[in-house]
């Protein structure tokens, strides 16, 4: 089995090196470079084609907010996880909308962590913090006028997503076109009124929707 390829993005030397022996414990992970910079970060995905990106949201040159934002639009197949020290709903909300597949507190337990990683090389999304989770359920319990009706097809595509499961599996598992499954779930986050995949499902969980 071929090793879950990680680029780490972080200004801190030693904050890089706790987490480079931790994810180097697990033999499926290798880590594939290391960056302190925004600029370096982008580089470094060009050099060596990562699955799975480690993203510090401090960084001494641009916003992590813009790295992803670069990466999202230039290698969308890099799968982003941050791992920060601060949960201000403002970047959370950001880089979840631009696509993050999880948003980690560096104080996690180091299992989450390499737990988070070999998740999201396999496609899963959601991979958040207690706090996080809490943040996120703040925003999507509120301004919620009557019931919410999903059609029985939109229940569907809402549990397999809360699953953490893909476009492309969605699809498979219900006998539908990627391009369907997408209209249901801007269907989706229309009626619930979020604008990720990790709000909808904290949503549904919360609302007892599925």
């Amino acid at each position: 089995m071929n090793s879950i390829r990680v680029l780490l993005v972080d200004d801190h030397p030693v904050v890089r090196s706790g987490i480079r022996s931790l994810l180097e414990m697990a033999t499926d992970i290798e880590i594939v470079g290391e960056a302190s910079t925004g600029a370096e970060a982008l580089q470094l995905v060009e050099q060596t084609n990562p699955e799975v990106l480690l993203l510090d949201l401090e960084l001494p040159d641009i916003q992590g907010t813009q790295v992803a934002q670069q990466i999202g639009q230039l290698h969308p197949k890099v799968k982003i996880l941050v791992l920060s020290a601060h949960d201000d709903p403002i970047y959370i909300r950001e880089l979840l909308e631009l696509g993050a597949a999880g948003y980690l507190m560096k104080e996690e337990a180091p299992e989450v962590i390499v737990d988070a990683v070999r998740g999201i090389a396999q496609g899963q999304q959601g991979w958040v913090s207690r706090r996080v989770a809490a943040q996120i359920a703040s925003w999507v319990q509120v301004g919620r006028s009557g019931e919410i009706k999903l059609t029985l097809r939109e229940q569907e595509v809402l549990r397999l997503i809360v699953e953490g499961k893909t476009n492309q599996a969605i699809a498979v598992n219900l006998d539908i076109s990627e391009k369907t499954v997408e209209k249901y779930i801007s269907a989706i986050f229309t009626k619930l009124n979020v604008a990720s995949r990790v709000e909808a499902a904290v949503y549904a969980v919360r609302e007892g929707l599925i």
